[in-house]
C-alpha cells in the first residue's frame, strides 16, 4: 500500500473511532469542508454530528465490530470500505449483535470527502424476530 493510501486509511480508522465514541467534534477533524454523508435510507448529512444524532434516536447505544478494510488506491483519491457488524441495544434496551454494515469512504489528502453507510437495522426494526443478540 502506498504512503498516501496508508494515511487515508488511518484517517478513516480515526474517524470511525471518534464516531463510535461518540465524539462528532473529533470526527469532524478527519473530514473535508465539502464532506457529504449518505446514511441509511438515503439521509444526507454534511457533518459527522448528523449520523451521530440519527443514531442517538435509533439506538440506546451502538458500536462497530470492524472485520476488515478494503482499500482501493486511485490516482487522486482512495476508496476505503469498512465491513463488519453492529452491536448494541435498541431504544427499549433489547440487545442486538451481528447486524451487518458496510461503510464506503472517499478520501483525498487524508480527509474524508464523502461516505455511504448501509446496515441491516431497518430490516431488523421491521421484524425483530430476525435480530440476534
Amino acid at each position: 500500500m502506498q504512503e498516501r493510501a496508508r494515511k487515508d486509511l488511518e484517517a478513516v480508522k480515526a474517524y470511525l473511532e471518534a464516531s463510535m465514541a461518540p465524539d462528532p467534534v473529533r470526527a469532524a477533524t478527519y473530514v473535508s469542508q465539502k464532506f457529504l454523508c449518505r446514511f441509511t435510507g438515503n439521509r444526507v448529512f454534511d457533518t459527522p454530528s448528523g449520523p451521530t444524532g440519527f443514531n442517538a434516536q435509533r439506538y440506546q447505544w451502538v458500536k462497530k465490530r470492524i472485520e476488515r478494510y478494503d482499500v482501493v488506491e486511485g490516482e487522486e483519491e482512495t476508496i476505503i470500505y469498512s465491513l463488519g457488524y453492529l452491536y448494541g441495544a435498541w431504544p427499549d434496551g433489547r440487545p442486538f449483535d451481528h447486524n451487518r454494515y458496510v461503510d464506503r469512504f472517499v478520501v483525498r489528502d487524508g480527509l474524508i470527502i464523502e461516505t455511504d453507510v448501509w446496515n441491516d437495522s431497518a430490516e431488523w426494526l421491521l421484524d425483530p424476530s430476525i435480530s440476534r443478540a
